[in-house]
């Protein structure tokens, strides 16, 4: 098996008791043979179709295994991993980014299968991040956002514009106060030797490790957490 390029981590352990249907949320219909999952895939499958190796690590629990009897039809794009969640590492998304971290190699995409970044910007947006963590370490695929339920809902960042660069000034996943934040990431991008830090983009109580990182902007960003969505 071929050393991978980049490796993604696609955490789908979750319950998604907001999303309120009797099936995953990440297979939820959009339009005839798509998914939600298909969407937020679309530019982890650029990255493939770019000729990349492209591992990617699916992060599973026994209620989804709809998900990975769905995910064979990426056999042929992925280097497909399936790693059940360990609870004892955290039961959340940083326990699901520490169960898959020990099968990832090269730099680190995290990817999740309820959020599909669309419009202006979008295409390539996954490939300019990971670029970008050559040279910061850290990237992350953002949109600008000043809804502050929104913000208190998503990975909440602080960007700043300058000299044709977009740059995380100060991040916080799901902020009770969300006064000084104007973007919210929808995926994160990290250089091998940072990615054990990886977890603490979403650990409670953490220093979260993406300030100074650098942002590629998208028009739009859905999270797909509810049925409304």
């Amino acid at each position: 098996m071929p050393v991978p390029d980049v490796s993604i981590i696609l955490p789908c352990a979750g319950f998604a008791t907001r999303f309120g249907a009797p099936y995953s949320k990440e297979l939820h219909c959009l339009a005839p043979g798509v998914t939600v999952l298909d969407r937020s895939l679309e530019t982890a499958v650029e990255l493939a179709k770019g000729g990349l190796n492209v591992r990617l690590v699916v992060v599973f629990a026994p209620h989804k295994l709809d998900t990975v009897g769905y995910l064979a039809r990426y056999a042929d794009i992925f280097h497909l991993v399936f790693v059940y969640q360990d609870h004892a590492l955290e039961p959340d998304l940083d326990g699901a980014i520490r169960s898959a971290l020990p099968m990832t190699r090269g730099p680190v995409a995290l990817v999740l299968p309820d959020i599909v970044v669309s419009g202006a910007g979008s295409s390539g947006s996954l490939l300019a991040a990971l670029r970008q963590t050559e040279v910061t370490g850290w990237s992350v695929v953002a949109a600008e956002e000043r809804d502050p339920d929104t913000l208190r809902q998503m990975g909440a960042l602080a960007v700043v514009e300058g000299d044709g660069t977009a740059t995380v000034r100060a991040a916080a996943d799901k902020p009770s106060d969300p006064s000084g934040f104007n973007a919210f990431w929808g995926m994160v991008a990290v250089a091998e030797e940072e990615a054990h830090r990886l977890p603490d983009v979403a650990s409670k109580g953490a220093d979260s490790p993406l300030a100074g990182a650098s942002a590629v902007l998208v028009e739009r960003i859905v999270n797909y957490n509810t049925t409304m969505a």
